[in-house]
């Protein structure tokens, strides 16, 4: 029992379940509860950035040679392309099949207001990347640790860089202590707001994401797992935690800081982990990716919109661009997802007003 009592992830788990229950029982009393989720999330992502930047300088600088650092980043970019472009296949493929905007009554439904994500500057990819303060800072990093290498004081600046480092991360361990607090937070917003019978029209929506996106985590991720003789089921367990501060949060970039510890800990190399996972980040967004194409083939099927190959084709293409935006924080992926619509328009963007409710889970 004492053990149970000191275990981060079931305090994270029952908190997620208080807070549905919260939800559902005292909707109004639950919507308030938004500043807990929220004031998480902010204080976790100030700590985003600058380990961000000690992590990418001592990792780039940890390699023997430049050389390694792109060929390093070569590989992963590589990777990471041709993995979001399976995922957005198979996202298309399966909102073909099961067809879950099929039978959907709009009528009756409450529209929101979406005229937000139809200004020019929310759904310009170029503004957005500008106003991403994690790509930007992503860059830059890349940039100092590429100079700190060629350097002659490169070990006198590195030793300092990782004490930072290493405090970062205490403090960090401290805050992630609140991170059941944050997911109560969280969860009980989200149903206070929309409510569990709100959300039971769209529910063979997200039926068939969280499903696509499960098959794609055993199969394809675990293929690529089991080619260098890792085991899927020891990976999920390992970031358990992680992935039910996810699921509270609603926000990716709350466990990225824990995520990047972890997997050093794991025996992932430190200057892989500091160029990779960052880059990841913003780049490899396979569950957004699902989401995204899924949610745009739902929409045509609501809206009965016959879409050709040659539109399927320019969806699937755009959302590769798109995709790559939707970097880990609450509510971006809404963002692109206006984006692809407003680039393509084949889709009224006022259909986005549909997903409003799910958007979140």
């Amino acid at each position: 029992m004492k053990k149970l009592q000191k275990n981060l992830t079931f305090w994270v788990l029952l908190a997620i379940l208080a807070g549905i229950l919260l939800g559902h029982f005292s909707p109004s009393t639950a919507v308030a509860m938004q500043p807990l989720g929220k004031y998480f999330i902010d204080i976790v992502k100030l700590f985003i950035n600058p380990i961000i930047v000690v992590t990418i300088i001592t990792g780039i600088c940890g390699m023997d040679s430049l050389k390694r650092v792109g060929r390093i980043g070569g590989k992963a970019l590589l990777y990471f392309e041709v993995v979001t472009t399976i995922a957005l296949f198979i996202g298309v493929a399966v909102a073909y099949l099961i067809q879950p905007g099929s039978g959907i009554n709009t009528t009756g439904m409450q529209w929101d207001d979406v005229s937000k994500y139809n200004k020019p500057d929310a759904i310009s990819l170029l503004s957005f990347f500008r106003e991403n303060s994690t790509i930007q800072f992503l860059l830059l990093s890349i940039l100092l640790g590429i100079f700190l290498n060629r350097s002659s004081h490169k070990e006198t600046v590195l030793k300092k860089i990782q004490i930072v480092s290493t405090y970062l991360f205490k403090a960090l361990g401290w805050v992630m202590k609140l991170s059941p607090i944050g997911a109560f937070g969280g969860m009980a917003f989200t149903i206070g707001k929309y409510g569990l019978s709100a959300l039971l029209p769209l529910g063979k929506l997200m039926l068939c994401v969280y499903i696509t996106m499960f098959l794609f985590i055993v199969f394809v991720l675990g293929a690529i797992l089991r080619y260098y003789k890792q085991n899927i089921w020891t990976l999920l367990r390992y970031l358990q935690n992680e992935l039910l501060i996810v699921l509270g949060t609603s926000s990716s970039e709350a466990a990225l800081p824990n995520l990047m510890n972890k997997l050093e800990k794991m025996g992932c190399h430190r200057s892989v982990v500091g160029l990779v996972v960052p880059t990841g980040y913003s780049f490899n967004l396979d569950g957004t990716s699902i989401y995204l194409s899924m949610a745009i083939i739902f929409l045509a099927q609501v809206f009965h919109v016959d879409l050709s190959w040659g539109q399927i084709a320019t969806i699937f293409g755009v959302l590769m661009v798109t995709s790559k935006g939707a970097a880990g924080v609450t509510g971006s992926g809404f963002i692109i997802l206006a984006s692809t619509l407003n680039a393509v328009k084949v889709i009224p963007l006022e259909g986005l007003a549909l997903l409003l409710g799910v958007d979140r889970f």
